[in-house]
């Protein structure tokens, strides 16, 4: 395991609360080290934070480790089963509410009726 991989699994089970479901990822292309990181269901919002902005700041040291070692490092969260986006999730949902209906206006029609007589 390498040292970007490791700090990354150290920091991730230190978070949550089921570290055994824990599972990351190495593989390195072209474009540098992609980490993919799983985590269970329920400690999927430990790891995304409010708005986001814990995985920001793991993003931004797992970045910081790269540079060290002279590597580009991205990480990728997968959605965990049973997870809001999950495939088996997004098959239960009804389908999404087309955003133009029969009766609605272009952006023209709406500016005229909003000017007053």
């Amino acid at each position: 395991m390498q040292q970007d991989q490791q700090f990354l699994d150290y920091v991730i089970k230190a978070l949550v609360d089921n570290p055994g479901e824990v599972k990351t990822n190495r593989t390195v292309d072209e474009m540098g080290v992609l980490l993919t990181l799983e985590v269970g269901a329920a400690d999927m919002g430990k790891i995304i934070g409010r708005q986001g902005n814990t995985a920001k700041a793991i993003r931004t040291l797992l970045r910081v480790v790269g540079m060290k070692n002279n590597s580009r490092v991205n990480l990728k969260i997968n959605e965990p089963v049973g997870g809001l986006k999950s495939p088996e999730r997004l098959a239960e949902m009804p389908p999404a509410v087309p955003l133009s209906t029969p009766n609605s206006k272009t952006i023209d029609e709406a500016m005229a009726d909003l000017k007053l007589g």
